[in-house]
């Protein structure tokens, strides 16, 4: 049984781990004088004669109007509708209205809605979407791959919410049901989460605090990269699959690779491109650290399989456990993973 499961699991983070291209627009400010301009008006109509009256309007003028330039900071990031937007497969979508009842068809998706407090507007998600918690109290229609057309169409959704590994045959069921969909990702990498996420927060009226979750990741992998600067890079292999159907990891290709070299790491396997290794390989190789999914129960099964327990970092239990879903989902949570990692690998640049 264990083995069945262990070739299930390849399969499936390999099929998760597949790259994903997205192009996008951004919207800009409104530019607005009008309230300086009334203001002025005022102030030469009155003829103030005192500095302070004449600092006291001034005042008034700029709470009205907003920056020096004159961006109306209250106005400027909210989004205008109808909006216009070219998705990942390609198409101009309109959203003619704010959307208030949203279908998530990525746990991605989820993700970045909740993060951007807009979870009460999120009626239905998929099966795969557990983060956070919480969100399983929501109604799923099914399958990533396959979602449940009927039940979609039944919740009357304002929009459903694509990204990757969406099929382009789901789409055109729902398009026909009626339903509009907007698919929203671009390819494995911090820009390409960024997007993801300001794009989402565009189409949901929430520019601001999507602009503040990607300020705050930016910053901490800021952090990562300057704590991990100029310090011994210890070898690091991560864990996709192993045992008798082969061994498959995060070959320098990959968005986990990067990853581990951001982190201050050195990937084992950046010998190669793409996921399969070999055991021949990786013993030659005897890696300073193990990655491993802590929902795959990998550690446990790693000290007991015949070649791995004896690799150095196998015995001498040096293995990280990850939520792997840190560093495999567009959203939020990837600063985080690439923080966990680096903290492990150098625990002494975070004290």
């Amino acid at each position: 049984m264990k083995k069945i499961v262990s070739l299930l699991l390849v399969f499936t983070l390999i099929f998760v781990f597949a790259a994903c291209q997205q192009a996008g627009d951004e919207l800009g400010n409104d530019n607005t004088q009008e309230n300086t301009t009334g203001d002025t008006n005022n102030v030469q109509e009155k003829d103030l004669n005192t500095a302070e009256d004449k600092e006291l309007n001034e005042g008034d003028t700029q709470e009205d109007t907003g920056d020096a330039e004159g961006n109306n900071t209250e106005t400027a990031n909210e989004t205008t509708y109808p909006l216009t937007i070219t998705d990942s497969f390609d198409r101009e979508v309109t959203i003619d209205s704010e959307p208030k009842r949203i279908i998530a068809l990525s746990p991605a998706v989820t993700e970045v809605v909740y993060a951007l407090g807009m979870e009460d507007r999120l009626v239905a998600r998929t099966d795969y979407c557990d983060y956070p918690e919480e969100v399983t109290n929501i109604e799923s229609i099914g399958d990533l791959m396959d979602p449940n057309i009927e039940k979609i169409v039944e919740l009357e959704p304002d929009l459903a919410i694509a990204a990757a590994h969406f099929q382009m045959e789901t789409l055109e069921k729902l398009e026909d049901a009626g339903i509009k969909v907007v698919i929203i990702y671009r390819e494995e990498s911090f820009d390409g989460a960024y997007f993801a996420i300001e794009e989402i927060g565009k189409i949901l009226n929430a520019q601001d605090k999507a602009a503040q979750i990607v300020a705050d990741m930016k910053a901490t992998v800021e952090e990562v990269i300057q704590n991990v600067e100029g310090r011994e890079r210890p070898s690091v292999y991560f864990v996709v699959g192993f045992g008798e159907w082969g061994d498959y990891t995060a070959g320098r290709d990959t968005f986990i690779g990067q990853l581990i070299e951001m982190a201050g790491g050195k990937n084992a396997a950046d010998d190669i491109e793409g996921w399969s290794y070999s055991l021949e390989k990786l013993i030659e190789k005897n890696p300073d650290h193990f990655i491993c999914s802590k929902s795959d129960n990998h550690r446990e099964q790693l000290k007991e399989a015949e070649h791995y327990r004896d690799l150095d970092a196998i015995a001498n239990d040096r293995i990280l456990e990850i939520d792997k879903n840190k560093l495999e989902r567009q959203g939020p949570r990837l600063a985080e993973g690439l923080r966990e990692i680096a903290e492990y690998l150098h625990p002494d640049a975070f004290k």
